[in-house]
Order: structure tokens, then C-alpha cells, then sequence
């Protein structure tokens, strides 16, 4: 990847200059940096309410009421996980992925990868407990796809949680998926 893109910028260049277009290009490239600038600080103020409210939840013992309610699916799907700041870490970071919050999300998820990296035998490769998180962290399944949501509505979307079901029903689909390949290839490769 960090050759790709490299290319692409540079081979855009070139076909805007013989293409008489660099007008056009500098244009783009400067609306394009305005949007990303705006997005990021949109994107930023969600992320700090959520993680701040992630911080009380912490504080208030409902992380670890999480962890209890969410007890049953984690023995089933970490059923050799003993540790109990793992799973803690772990419940915020589905809750927050159910609810939408993907950005929120990703504090909790290295959060969790951490812990699972301190309490992993060997330091230096992904164990089971790892693998089976990374799918799950990245299938995200959540009911309310808040952020994609607030991005639609910003955009002036005149349905914008119209999205629920369909990424409900596809993050269903890749969790299912990944869990399915985590257990063919772990028993393909031990």
C-alpha cells in the first residue's frame, strides 16, 4: 500500500498535465483537503462525547454489568479467556460496535487487543482469543449505524437510517463468515 497510492497521485498527475486538466485537479485537490478537513472535525466531536461517556461508564461499574451481560456470548466465543479486564474491554468494544459508534469503537478495540497481547503466552504472534476478536472488531455488527447515519443526514440524506438493516444483515453475514474461517483455518493450520 505504501507504494499504491504514491503511483496513483503521481499517474493522476501526469494524465492531468497531457490531459490539459490541472486546473481541474488543483481545484479538486483543494475542495477534496477542505472536505476532509470538515468531516475529520465533525467526526472528532462524536468521538470525544462517546469515549467520554465510555470513561463514566467505566468509572460507574457499567462496563463490568456489561461484561456480565455479555458473559454467555463471550464463554462462547472465548471460551479459554479467563481474564477479566479483557473481557471488560472487549463488552465496551461490541457494545460499541452494536450501537453504531465505529470510531468510539476503535480506542476499545486496541484497548482490548492489548490486554489480550499482556496475557498472551507468546508476545509475538496473534493467538486464538486475538484472531476471534480481530473478526468480530472488524464484521462490527450494530443494530444503529449511528455515525454513517449523522454522515447521511449531513449530506442531506432524506432517509438516513435507512442503512440500518442492510448493514445489519451484511455485518451479520462477514461475522458469521469470519468466526466460520477463524475455526476451518485454526484446525487447517494446527
Amino acid at each position: 500500500m505504501n507504494y499504491i497510492w504514491p503511483l496513483m497521485i503521481i499517474f493522476s498527475f501526469i494524465c492531468a498535465i497531457f490531459s490539459g486538466n490541472m486546473d481541474a485537479m488543483s481545484n479538486a485537490v483543494i475542495e477534496s483537503g477542505t472536505n476532509a478537513v470538515a468531516l475529520a472535525i465533525k467526526l472528532l466531536g462524536i468521538i470525544c462525547l462517546w469515549n467520554g461517556l465510555i470513561k463514566v461508564a467505566e468509572k460507574s461499574g457499567l462496563t463490568a454489568s456489561l461484561a456480565k451481560l455479555l458473559s454467555p456470548v463471550l464463554k462462547l466465543l472465548f471460551p479459554e479467556l479467563k481474564d477479566q479486564e479483557a473481557k471488560q474491554a472487549i463488552s465496551m468494544n461490541i457494545t460499541a460496535n452494536i450501537l453504531g459508534l465505529d470510531n468510539a469503537a476503535t480506542p476499545l478495540g486496541l484497548k482490548a487487543m492489548k490486554r489480550l497481547n499482556e496475557i498472551s503466552d507468546d508476545k509475538q504472534k496473534a493467538d486464538d482469543n486475538m484472531v476471534r476478536f480481530v473478526v468480530i472488531n472488524t464484521a462490527s455488527i450494530h443494530i444503529l449505524s449511528t455515525t454513517v447515519a449523522i454522515l447521511r443526514s449531513e449530506h442531506l440524506s432524506k432517509a438516513p437510517a435507512e442503512i440500518i438493516i442492510p448493514s445489519l444483515l451484511t455485518s451479520g453475514i462477514s461475522l458469521c463468515c469470519g468466526l466460520l474461517m477463524t475455526t476451518v483455518l485454526k484446525k487447517v493450520f494446527k
